[in-house]
């Protein structure tokens, strides 16, 4: 058994804590902007299934005219006596009827337009309740996916913390808030008009706590900074860095302008808002919340210019 001194009561390494936190944040932060993509995507598809479902409804008011009218021009016929012993037929609930009317030779003595009208709208429904039925399925599908990520953010979260539960005080404070900088005064910044009104509101937001999924007003993940930030000057963003860098004009490090969305890792997982002089603010991590950083700090992935 190892005495006081041994390796059962030896402190953590810190280089090896902070590698370890550092990794653990970024697989959260991940698993993070992941349940951001796919939160978009339930979004386009509930809308999807709205409009499916709306669809759905006109056809089956559609098919049901329709099917009235050919049932009102058989029961005509029948009464004329056009349509001898088929006339029985019509004792049967509507569907089947029409089901069996259209296998007899009596069909030929039937109004063809109305029966043609039918089949159509018979086969237009079919395809929307396919279809519907689909883009429910693909959402129970996409809620299950949300749920495994946002899991997956909370255990690598819950396990960075155990991980620094385990240092004192100082040096927790010195792996979660390294590489920060004193926040410029947006008015120092050399920008204008929505990109100034961008930066302006990043920097407000200096010393916010991170949460996951958070968009304001005073917590906030790294694309929902710059949503927010960008929103304030009329520009609309999807709450996804993925999303966000598709969301503009690809602009090259070297000519990048205070303003512009600066994206992180591969596959890009991370975006913040550039300020200028090789500077960033970016809702960082849990530990650290939104802070000014250099435009180094993390692999550099691209950058766009929104608006």
């Amino acid at each position: 058994m190892s005495g006081p001194g041994g390796p059962a009561n030896a402190e953590p390494d810190i280089q090896t804590v902070r590698e370890r936190v550092d990794k653990l944040l970024h697989q959260a932060e991940q698993a993070s902007e992941r349940y951001n993509d796919a939160r978009l995507e339930l979004t386009d598809l509930n809308r999807d299934l709205s409009s499916l479902e709306a669809d759905e409804k006109r056809q089956g008011t559609v098919l049901d005219g329709v099917r009235g009218d050919v049932r009102d021009a058989l029961i005509e016929r029948y009464q004329s006596g056009g349509l001898g012993a088929t006339g029985e037929l019509l004792s049967s609930d509507s569907q089947g009827f029409l089901d069996e009317v259209t296998t007899l030779s009596t069909v030929d003595s039937i109004q063809d337009s109305l029966l043609s009208d039918y089949d159509a709208e018979l086969k237009a429904y079919t395809i929307r309740r396919d279809q519907t039925e689909e883009r429910r399925d693909d959402v129970r599908d996409l809620k299950t996916t949300l749920a495994k990520e946002k899991k997956s953010a909370d255990a690598k979260l819950a396990e960075a913390k155990e991980l620094l539960s385990k240092l004192e005080e100082k040096e927790r404070s010195a792996i979660l808030s390294r590489g920060g900088y004193r926040a410029p005064d947006a008015a120092s910044i050399p920008a204008s008009g929505r990109a100034q009104a961008a930066i302006k509101y990043a920097l407000a937001q200096v010393g916010d706590a991170y949460v996951y999924g958070a968009a304001g007003p005073n917590a906030f993940d790294c694309s929902g900074l710059t949503m927010m930030a960008w929103g304030q000057a009329g520009v609309s963003l999807p709450h996804s860095s993925r999303a966000q860098m598709g969301s503009g004009t690809p602009v090259s490090k070297s000519d990048l302008q205070p303003g512009d969305l600066v994206f992180y890792y591969s596959p890009v997982s991370h975006v913040a808002i550039y300020l200028g002089n090789g500077m960033i603010v970016h809702a960082a991590n849990p530990g650290a919340g939104v802070k000014v950083s250099s435009v180094d700090e993390m692999p550099y992935a691209g950058a766009v210019r929104p608006g």
